[in-house]
């Protein structure tokens, strides 16, 4: 039981983070850059890990209590995604963001920390996968087995932060090719600009 709890958390877990995302785009990018990744990873992993438990512990039930907080993220987040989109589009138009190694390097870790943060957190949908989705699925499992769950999805989310941080370096030679920066950024803005959209005029719905 322990076992199949543990698996089923990860296969969840792994389904709904590894889809793509903004906050995966970001991770790609710095990796890409080499630029504070152990920090970026960390606070993708401890936040995912956090809302996680949260949501198997039954936090998540607040968001069918207090619906309003989704809809204040839901804005906020629609903010933030299109700010952040419109530069990744000013990078694609103007180019210039393919920022060599050594000067993604100078980048201060505070503007980094902050960024990803907002990824992280001004996400809603962030929570409904984390702590509403998991969290109802975990649920199947009796009480005491449903740490195994919870452990299996928090390796989830660790292995995958952890292969997209550092594994983006072995695109590196793809990389060194501007254009292919102008691409990414397009393609960020894009998948952004889009989501925020999709925010604004699409209702979130706990269910």
């Amino acid at each position: 039981m322990l076992m199949s709890a543990a698996a089923s958390g990860f296969v969840a877990a792994a389904g709904l983070i590894i889809a793509i995302g903004a906050q995966n785009a970001f991770v790609l990018r710095q990796g890409l850059q080499q630029s504070h990744v152990c920090l970026v990873v960390l606070v993708c992993m401890l936040g995912d890990i956090a809302l996680i438990l949260a949501g198997v512990t039954g936090i998540g039930a607040l968001a069918h209590q207090w619906p309003w907080l989704l809809q204040l993220l839901r804005f906020g987040g629609a903010a933030f995604l299109a700010i952040y989109g419109a530069m990744a589009a000013q990078r694609a138009i103007r180019g210039g963001g393919e920022l060599s190694v050594a000067g993604a390097a100078k980048q201060h870790w505070r503007p980094v920390l902050l960024t990803v943060l907002a990824f992280t957190f001004l996400n809603p949908h962030v929570y409904l996968d984390t702590m509403v989705l998991l969290g109802s699925l975990s649920t199947h499992y009796p009480a005491e087995v449903r740490w195994a769950f919870a452990l299996g999805a928090c390796c989830a989310s660790a292995a995958w932060f952890t292969l997209l941080g550092y594994g983006a370096r072995l695109l590196l030679p793809v990389f060194k090719n501007p254009r292919a920066w102008r691409v990414l950024d397009s393609i960020m803005a894009l998948f952004m600009l889009g989501l925020s959209l999709l925010l604004l005029f699409k209702p979130l719905k706990v269910v």
